[in-house]
């Protein structure tokens, strides 16, 4: 059995200068305004929706529909009008066992999708790599937020781009690699080896000079944990909120659903979305996924019945 958490966390990595007071809880989130170059995001009265774009042959779900970019963007236009807040551009695939590409082939995918949307496109782009080549490159073409699944230790130069372009960061936490991650030895304690975590992620973050309003936190569904760790994950984001930053989660079409409904990944989309409202209820400020009008739906009913009332 898990240790209780303590009652405090360390006020070195806690960011507080976000507006609110009270800590985030089942029923409340606290607000924050995570900036993102020349964009701000307001989260915490309503969720926002990253939608995923992946340009892989191989991920686990939508691995090849959209290698071509034209048909890239066309879906990137499809998310935008179902609803999202946010693009996340994905071109490696991070799924069990997937083996790592070079920068050359990362970009080979990506910039031609980024080129294809041209500078009219509407959402803020976030780019899902590890690579500071891929970084650079990026963000010369107008991304606006680096989602790095190392939390910056793949390449610390990463940081660096994101701290000079002024772009947010989304820091993932992930038990050894997409390679290895799956025979990883269990955590003896998940939240607390999160909650440490967190402390060094931000700062991490902070001594390449990102400041706490464009840092964003995913404690990594799936990634090294366990079917009842990524439950146990989710019921006690609170223990995160802590910390005084943004919470994403992805939970998207992901095996531990699979095992619980024992169904395909095609078939999990219900799944994903009772997965979605709870993440909501226990205080996620932004959720991952593939099927964006479908989760708005249930994000838009799951903040109602958190805020008691109807939402513009």
């Amino acid at each position: 059995m898990a240790a209780p958490h303590p009652r405090s966390v360390s006020p070195i990595s806690r960011c507080r200068d976000t507006p609110g007071s009270n800590v985030s809880s089942v029923f409340q989130r606290r607000p924050h305004r995570y900036r993102a170059r020349d964009r701000v995001i307001e989260l915490g009265a309503v969720t926002r929706i990253m939608g995923i774009l992946n340009v892989t042959p191989d991920s686990f779900y939508d691995g090849g529909r959209f290698l071509d970019p034209s048909a890239a963007a066309a879906q990137a236009r499809r998310i935008a009008e179902a609803g999202a807040d946010i693009l996340d551009i994905g071109a490696q695939s991070t799924r069990p066992g997937s083996i790592g590409i070079s920068a050359e082939e990362e970009l080979s995918r990506i910039v031609p999708v980024l080129e294809a949307l041209g500078d009219d496109y509407p959402l803020p782009v976030s780019i899902d790599t590890s690579k500071a080549e891929v970084a650079r490159k990026a963000l010369e073409r107008g991304a606006s937020i680096i989602n790095d699944v190392t939390s910056l230790q793949n390449d610390p130069e990463v940081g660096k781009l994101v701290a000079e372009s002024g772009a947010g960061i989304v820091l993932m936490h992930m038990r050894g690699t997409p390679a290895t991650m799956q025979q990883m030895p269990p955590s003896p304690d998940i939240m607390q080896e999160l909650e440490e975590w967190v402390k060094v992620a931000v700062e991490r973050a902070k001594r390449c000079g990102i400041s706490c309003d464009r840092i964003m936190i995913d404690p990594g569904i799936g990634f090294g944990k366990s079917a009842e760790q990524n439950i146990e994950i989710l019921r006690n984001l609170d223990r995160l909120a802590a910390f005084g930053l943004p919470i994403l989660v992805g939970t998207s079409r992901k095996s531990f659903i699979g095992m619980i409904l024992k169904k395909s990944a095609a078939d999990r989309i219900w799944g994903t979305g009772a997965t979605v409202a709870a993440s909501i209820m226990f205080g996620a400020h932004v959720v991952r996924v593939h099927d964006v009008a479908e989760m708005k739906d249930i994000s838009r009913v799951t903040d109602a019945m958190l805020a008691g009332r109807l939402l513009e």
